[in-house]
């Protein structure tokens, strides 16, 4: 039996600390796995941001959430077209400090324009900004992606905002295969619970 990959590893992380009726953030919803892997944990009375700068990739998380809809299991689903670093402008003051869980898969959306790439400044404003609206003992999983054009300088950023974190903020942990340097990796952070 060979190690999870880094993003049933995030799902794991995340499934460890969502509970029904929780408020939790897709801060790259792409083609909507991680959205409706939330919706999921989260069930009828829970909530999920999910932000996308591309309409393309709402459309497409719309789709895979229709089942959800179509079975009556959907929880409020707010799906959200603007940059993952204004998420705080999007988050209803109900839920600051009450976030469970933050997913972020960085890089492109996968058949679309692979020039359209998320950015080191607005990845980190973003991870900041959902840092700040976790709660205590909730997780943020960053599932980054060094082997595209742009994607090591993201990678080397984000890594090196996760190790200058103080613990009283929270504690930063890494999945990476060492032997396959350009592979996806995973960093997350726990909440500290002060």
């Amino acid at each position: 039996m060979g190690f999870l990959s880094v993003l049933s590893t995030a799902h794991q992380w995340i499934r460890e600390r969502v509970s029904p009726g929780d408020a939790v953030i897709d801060a790259t919803a792409g083609n909507g796995v991680d959205t409706r892997f939330l919706a999921e944990l989260v069930g009828l009375r829970g909530t999920v941001y999910a932000f996308d700068i591309q309409e393309a990739a709402l459309e497409a998380t719309r789709r895979r959430l229709a089942p959800l809809e179509a079975e009556e299991r959907m929880p409020d689903i707010r799906l959200v077209l603007d940059s993952h670093e204004r998420m705080r402008d999007h988050v209803q003051s109900v839920h600051a400090g009450t976030i469970s869980a933050a997913m972020f898969n960085l890089g492109y959306l996968p058949g679309a324009d692979p020039s359209v790439i998320t950015q080191p400044d607005s990845s980190i404003a973003a991870l900041e900004a959902a840092l700040a609206l976790l709660k205590p003992g909730g997780v943020l999983t960053c599932v980054l992606y060094p082997g595209h054009p742009g994607g090591e300088d993201e990678a080397d950023t984000v890594a090196r905002w996760a190790a200058a974190l103080p613990s009283s903020t929270g504690q930063a942990v890494v999945y990476r295969m060492l032997q396959k340097p350009a592979a996806p990796y995973l960093i997350a952070v726990e909440r500290s619970r002060k």
